[in-house]
């Protein structure tokens, strides 16, 4: 699997953990930024980075990450295509996934510890999308992107 990446300096350490994690499975990733935590960023640049290359079919799926993984997807899901779910448990990790095809993992480092957040990396990443009454729901969502 591909994945794309990416964070605001509130988010810094979580990406590591999460590179750490997904290179540690076998999966492969690009970094989308940013780089330092000493420097404030704007959240919207980095999820607008990870969303359009998601979106664009260059990758899988994404993760991103600030500090609560909110910003994070109200940005993201601003772009076409994309269905970004802020995750804080492995619950809503695999429902996000099994029901909505969710293309895009957001975290909140101030909110999920380290461990859990492995978790719901690893949720998000091993459960696929059901399909079924769910992909009619998707569809609709999808129409809505398109009303715009």
């Amino acid at each position: 699997m591909q994945i794309a990446l990416g964070c605001d300096h509130r988010g810094l350490h979580l990406k590591q953990l999460v590179i750490n994690l997904i290179t540690e499975i076998g999966h492969t990733y690009k970094d989308f930024g940013c780089y330092h935590d000493a420097t404030r960023v704007d959240y919207p640049d980095f999820a607008q980075k990870v969303a359009e290359a998601v979106a664009g079919g260059e990758f899988d799926c994404g993760i991103l990450v600030c500090g609560s993984g909110i910003g994070m997807s109200m940005a993201a899901n601003k772009v076409k295509g994309i269905r970004a779910a802020p995750c804080h448990e492995p619950f809503s990790a695999r429902r996000a996934r099994q029901h909505t095809d969710a293309n895009v993992l957001c975290l909140g480092q101030d909110i999920v510890g380290q461990d859990l957040a492995r978790e719901i990396v690893k949720t998000f990443l091993d459960t696929g999308f059901e399909g079924g009454r769910h992909a009619e729901r998707v569809k609709k969502i999808r129409a809505l992107e398109n009303r715009g």
